[in-house]
């Protein structure tokens, strides 16, 4: 996998940015509490060198509390400046967390349909929870525990430079070789993070795709076969996170080691450097103060850098994403697709799916103003292509398709798919109410616009025995319905988007001859007046087409009526006709 970790700051901070006076506002206020924070010990220590002066108890007080009172200003400050930091914090991340989170559903959602084809919904959610989750801690991390070390490390060295230069040299450099093997470190754990990532989205894709074909599992009796490959998947996941978490520890055993030679190092140049009366008492104060502050930080500095690496690692498939470039987009001069006649040609047409893999080459074909053509055909022999193409699904690999003389790779493709209402052969519905679904087709459509549709899909009657009647949820993909009724569903909704091209793909599928003959009506009212494109395997449904076109190979076969095909003796049409009608091949 890529290390995109330039990249996911650089996304970050671009949202970050928006919010700049908040953000710099949090870095002053901690800045300041690091300063104040790194008075105290001087504080202290001037504190202790006046018990030890000598002399009358009660002329020393007032300078000792003068002390005291400096000390706790410096502390109010403190604790005044945190609340401010913590507060400002809590509302630049919670502002571009949403940021952040609306830019990924935007961006997601500009991908291809062969994108989402390749990747599992449930992996695509968890990435996006990951890379937002780790901006929060990223940031908390670099402000209140990163900028907090740089300044207070810089302040100590700077204040044990004065007291001695050997106290402040023995300092920078312990401190320049604790940061150098910590970052040597966690770029060496970085790659096994990016594995456990990977694997735990593997894991979590296979878990979203078993509980989608929960059905499959039962009946084809998969459960044990499926346990024992999310065991696998699990283990591996275990397995590399035991492994980085070992790392982790190990390390804190060597980061241990170097504190305890810190700090009795710097202890034992105090007494060298006491004895020969270079420093005080009270820089005892000092130096101890220092020291457990820059251990405390730089302790943290060895964990927290191991965990933004980890976030980093988290965000990095989301980062991969989001630095793929949309398959398919709007040409820069792209404009508005205006059908007036619904005229589609499709001119010298060639399409790969893969380099080895030609549906056509040099396909054309003319659909006249409201003309009603049907496409039949063996299975791969590219009817459902034609209309992925015509929606603009893939890019050709050469020719192009127009609409009432109109390029669709120069149109919008908002406005492309504004100007054709579409049928599949298996309807998806939203988890939400049946009236938000059929409103879909037409998102400003009124109550009764709804249930005019609603009717003339014969969709009221099934609809109208539900309790919630059309409030009821219809479940994730639309479940809780059967296959004929999200039909119907699905064309209640092409009514009321009525758009000028109509597309019906294998439309009465999922319907019984009962269901089907009970909605012929609705697909006569949902087809007049448009220019239609009907994908058909039940011949019977395409009976009375304006034309109906045979497609085999990528090529167009023979085209005719109904009844002009039937003509010809041995034509494909009539051999699939014929099986179709109950008869045998001969």
């Amino acid at each position: 996998m890529k290390n995109n970790t330039k990249l996911t700051l650089k996304i970050y901070w671009q949202h970050t940015k928006k919010y700049k006076w908040t953000f710099f506002t949090i870095v002053f206020s901690v800045i300041v509490i690091r300063i104040l924070n790194a008075l105290v010990p001087i504080y202290l220590k001037n504190f202790f060198n006046i018990l030890t002066v000598g002399g009358e108890k009660d002329l020393l007080v007032p300078s000792l509390l003068h002390v005291l009172l400096l000390i706790a200003i410096a502390n109010f400050f403190i604790w005044a400046l945190w609340r401010v930091a913590t507060f400002l914090a809590s509302i630049l991340e919670s502002r571009t967390i949403f940021d952040l989170s609306n830019y990924c559903f935007s961006y997601l959602h500009r991908h291809s349909f062969a994108f989402f084809n390749n990747n599992f919904v449930g992996s695509l959610v968890k990435r996006v929870n990951r890379f937002t989750r780790s901006y929060e801690t990223t940031l908390d991390r670099f402000v209140f525990e990163f900028l907090q070390m740089f300044v207070e490390a810089t302040l100590a060295i700077g204040v044990l430079f004065y007291v001695n230069k050997w106290l402040g040299i023995v300092m920078i450099c312990w401190m320049v070789f604790f940061v150098i093997v910590n970052l040597i470190f966690v770029k060496y754990k970085l790659k096994y993070d990016l594995q456990r990532s990977e694997a735990d989205t593997k894991a979590s894709g296979f878990l979203a795709d078993t509980c989608t074909n929960n059905a499959n599992v039962k009946l084809f009796n998969g459960y044990k076969k499926e346990v024992s490959r999310m065991w696998t998947l699990n283990d591996n996941v275990r397995r590399l996170r035991l492994f980085t978490w070992n790392l982790g520890q190990i390390f804190e055993a060597v980061q241990g080691a170097l504190s305890i030679v810190l700090e009795v190092g710097m202890l034992y140049l105090g007494i060298k450097l006491w004895q020969k009366n270079l420093i005080t008492p009270g820089d005892f104060i000092l130096i101890q103060a220092y020291v457990l502050n820059v251990l405390l930080r730089v302790w943290d500095f060895g964990r927290t850098i191991q965990r933004v690496y980890e976030d980093f690692a988290d965000a990095e498939e989301m980062t991969e994403i989001l630095n793929t470039p949309h398959e398919i987009v709007d040409s820069p001069k792209a404009k508005t697709l205006v059908v007036s006649k619904g005229i589609i040609k499709f001119e010298k047409v060639s399409f790969y799916y893969h380099d080895n893999r030609s549906i056509f080459k040099n396909f054309n074909l003319s659909i006249t103003p409201k003309e009603k053509v049907g496409f039949v055909g063996p299975s791969g022999a590219g009817k459902t292509t034609i209309i992925k193409l015509l929606l603009r699904m893939y890019e050709l690999s050469n020719g192009k398709v127009t609409i009432d003389g109109q390029n669709i790779a120069k149109v919008t493709q908002e406005s492309l798919w504004a100007s054709i209402s579409m049928v599949p052969q298996d309807p998806i519905l939203f988890h939400r109410s049946l009236m938000e679904n059929i409103r879909y087709g037409k998102p400003d459509a009124t109550d009764e616009e709804v249930l005019e549709a609603a009717k003339l899909a014969h969709c009221h009657e099934f609809i109208s025995e539900f309790p919630e009647k059309y409030n009821t949820y219809v479940g994730e993909r639309g479940v809780k319905l059967s296959g004929g009724e999200r039909q119907r569903v699905a064309i209640a909704r092409s009514i009321l988007r009525n758009a000028p091209i109509l597309v019906l793909d294998e439309a009465t599928s999922s319907l019984d001859s009962e269901s089907e003959q009970f909605i012929k009506d609705a697909l006569a009212y949902l087809m007049k007046d448009k220019t239609v494109i009907v994908i058909a395997h039940r011949l019977s449904t395409i009976m009375k087409m304006d034309r109906i076109v045979v497609i085999d190979g990528g090529k167009i076969v023979e085209e005719g009526t109904h009844e002009a095909l039937l003509k010809q003796k041995n034509g494909l049409y009539r051999k699939l006709w014929t099986l179709q009608a109950g008869g045998f091949i001969k």
